[in-house]
């Protein structure tokens, strides 16, 4: 059976249109802090995580997250496994619009970022 052109075009553009979804739900992501973040707004965002129920012992002293001690590197550990934790939607990386998606494993050395 042959196609005719205008249903070729349309189950091009559906083909295309479902491998692209597949991408987006198959994709992993992390949720990381903003650069434009002020330090007061990246503190809330880890006193918030933190008591949210997130394991925060990585990011103190000791901990495998500990280092480099930053604010920013801290913040986007905890964020991230808020999100991680919180069905990984986008509400659950909004942290006031100071949280951001990564699609590289923003993970190093010893500290381990959850997907």
């Amino acid at each position: 059976m042959k196609m005719s052109s205008p249903l070729t075009i349309l189950f091009i553009f559906l083909s295309l249109i479902m491998i692209n979804h597949l991408y987006v739900v198959s994709s992993t992501t992390w949720c990381i802090a903003t650069l434009t973040a002020t330090n007061a707004q990246l503190q809330d965002n880890i006193n918030f995580a933190c008591s949210q129920g997130v394991d925060c012992r990585p990011i103190k002293p000791g901990g495998s997250c500990f280092v480099p001690d930053t604010l920013v590197n801290h913040a986007s550990y905890v964020m991230n496994a808020y999100y991680q934790s919180h069905g990984r939607t986008t509400e659950a990386c909004s942290f006031k619009n100071t949280g951001t998606f990564a699609a590289t494993d923003p993970s190093y050395g010893s500290c381990v970022y959850g997907s």
